[in-house]
C-alpha cells in the first residue's frame, strides 16, 4: 500500500491524538557540553537602593543561559574572590589568578512603581579592558527576559554569534485526567523553560504548532468537533481565526516568511498535497499534484522554495519546490526514510528525521553537498526546529516511554533534555526573534 512508508511516523504520527496539560513548564537538564567552555564569572548584581533588593538574581539568571549554551564555564559564586558592581572595583589580577577570561559585573537601582534600572559591564580580564557596557530600564515582571537579554549581549560579544536565550518555545503538552481523559493544551515558554502559559486547552487532540515571524501568532490544527481544522491566534490578545476546514486533512500549517501565507497539507481533492493559502484575501493555491502522499512543507528563509515530505519515490525523502509554482527537487538520497523538514535561519541546511536502523533521529541535510549528519542517538526522535540563531535545534523523544523535548547543538556537541514533571510533551518550536530583539 502507498501508505505503507509512512505508517505511524509521517502522516499517522503527525496526526495522533495528543493531549495536554495546561501551562506545563519545563526542566531542562544539560545532558552533555563541550570538553572545554571559556571560563568566565557573572557577579552577582548590587543593589542600589534601600530594603532587601529583589527576589529575582538576574545575574543567576544569566550565569544559567550561558551554562546552557554549553560554550562557556561560569565560576561558582562560592569561588569568587571579591564582588565588584563597576569597572573601576575590579581587581584584574586577582580574578586572572583563578585563570578566568572573561568578567561581568552589574548593579540594579529601583526607579519607583516596580520599575528598575540594570547596568552591567563585560570585562577581559587578560586584557584588563571593556568589552561591552549596557544600561536597560525594566520592570518587575520583564525582569527575567531582561536577563536573557544580557546574556544574547554577552554570547555575542564573545562568540560573533547572536544569542537566543530572550526567545520562546511552543509545544504541545498531555496529562491523564483523574477521569481517564486527557487534558490537551498548546504552551508557550522562554527558551529556558520558565514562563510557560497555556494559548489554547482542549479535550481534543492540538498539533502541528508553527510561528508567525513576527512572534505574535501561532497557527496550528485543532480536532475540534471531531475533525482537523486549521487555527491562527493571537498568543497575546487571544483572538483566533479558523482559516481551514476543508473535507478530509487539514494539516501541518508552516507561515511563509512575509507572514502573509501559509503552506498547508490538505487532501479535499483526495490525495495529500501541498497548498498555499493566502491570509488576506483567502486565496487558496495548489502547489504540487500527485497521486502520492505530500505532507509537512517548510518554507526557505528567503520565501523562495518550500520543502516538504513525499513519498513519491516508494518511501518518505524530503523534497523542494519553488514556492511560485514549478516542478519538485528531491534532496535526501541516503537513507530509506527521511521525513518533517526544517529550514536552518541561514537556508543552507535542513533538519529532518531520519531512519537509523529501526530508530528515528533527528539529522542534518547539507543542500550543497546533500550529506546528511545524524545529531542524535534516540530511538524516536522527532519534530525538529532550528533556533532562530541556528545554533541548537529542539525536538521530542522518549525516555522511558514518557514524551519529552531536547535539543542539540548543529555540532552535536552540546546537549540537553527539556521535561516536565508530569506528563508528555512534544512538537516543540523555536520561536523567530522579536521586533525588540
Amino acid at each position: 500500500m502507498r501508505l505503507k512508508g509512512l505508517s505511524n511516523t509521517l502522516l499517522i504520527l503527525s496526526l495522533l491524538l495528543w493531549n495536554a496539560q495546561a501551562a506545563a513548564a519545563l526542566t531542562i537538564e544539560i545532558t552533555q557540553t563541550v570538553d572545554a567552555g571559556v571560563p568566565v564569572a557573572v557577579v552577582p548584581f548590587g543593589w542600589v537602593g534601600g530594603g532587601a533588593g529583589l527576589e529575582q538574581d538576574v545575574a543567576a539568571v544569566v550565569r544559567a543561559d550561558l551554562d546552557r549554551s554549553g560554550r562557556f564555564k561560569n565560576l561558582p559564586v562560592r569561588k569568587m574572590v571579591a564582588f565588584p558592581q563597576t569597572g573601576s572595583e575590579i581587581d584584574f589580577d586577582a580574578w586572572r589568578r583563578l585563570n578566568l577570561d572573561h568578567l561581568v559585573v552589574g548593579q540594579i537601582r529601583p526607579l519607583g512603581a516596580d520599575r528598575y534600572q540594570i547596568r552591567f559591564q563585560l570585562f577581559d580580564v587578560v586584557r584588563k579592558e571593556q568589552l561591552a557596557g549596557y544600561k536597560m530600564n525594566t520592570t518587575a515582571r520583564d525582569l527575567r527576559t531582561t536577563a536573557h537579554r544580557i546574556a544574547d549581549i554577552i554570547f555575542e560579544k564573545l562568540t560573533g554569534h547572536r544569542g537566543a536565550f530572550a526567545t520562546r518555545v511552543a509545544y504541545i503538552t498531555s496529562i491523564k485526567q483523574p477521569g481517564g481523559g486527557r487534558e490537551i493544551a498548546l504552551n508557550v515558554a522562554d527558551a529556558d523553560g520558565f514562563n510557560a502559559q497555556t494559548i489554547v486547552s482542549s479535550p481534543e487532540p492540538l498539533m502541528s504548532p508553527s510561528w508567525s515571524p513576527d512572534g505574535q501568532r501561532l497557527a496550528y490544527v485543532s480536532f475540534e468537533g471531531g475533525k482537523p481544522g486549521i487555527y491562527v491566534q493571537d498568543i497575546y490578545s487571544g483572538k483566533r481565526q479558523q482559516v481551514a476546514s476543508f473535507p478530509g486533512i487539514n494539516g501541518a500549517p508552516a507561515w511563509s516568511p512575509d507572514g502573509r501565507r501559509l503552506a498547508l497539507t490538505l487532501s479535499k481533492d483526495g490525495d495529500p498535497d501541498i497548498y498555499v493559502l493566502d491570509l488576506q484575501t483567502g486565496q487558496l493555491r495548489q502547489l504540487t499534484d500527485h497521486y502520492a502522499i505530500d505532507t509537512e512543507p517548510a518554507w526557505s528563509p528567503d520565501g523562495r522554495w518550500i520543502a516538504f515530505t513525499s513519498d513519491r519515490g516508494g518511501g518518505p525523502q524530503i523534497y523542494r519546490i519553488p514556492s511560485a509554482g514549478g516542478e519538485p527537487e528531491r534532496l535526501s538520497f541516503k537513507g530509506g526514510y527521511n521525513a518533517r523538514p526544517s529550514f536552518s535561519p541561514r537556508g543552507d541546511a535542513i533538519t529532518m528525521v531520519s531512519r537509523v536502523g529501526k530508530q528515528f533521529r533527528i539529522g542534518l541535510l547539507n543542500l550543497r553537498t546533500k550529506a546528511i549528519r545524524i545529531l542524535t542517538e534516540g530511538a524516536l526522535d522527532e519534530s525538529p526546529s532550528f533556533a532562530p540563531n541556528g545554533s541548537m535545534i529542539i525536538y521530542a523523544t522518549k525516555v522511558n516511554g514518557k514524551g519529552e523535548l531536547a535539543a542539540v547543538s548543529v555540532d552535536g556537541r552540546i546537549r540537553q533534555r527539556l521535561a516536565m514533571q508530569v506528563g508528555d510533551v512534544r512538537e516543540p518550536i523555536w520561536s523567530p526573534y522579536s521586533k525588540a530583539q
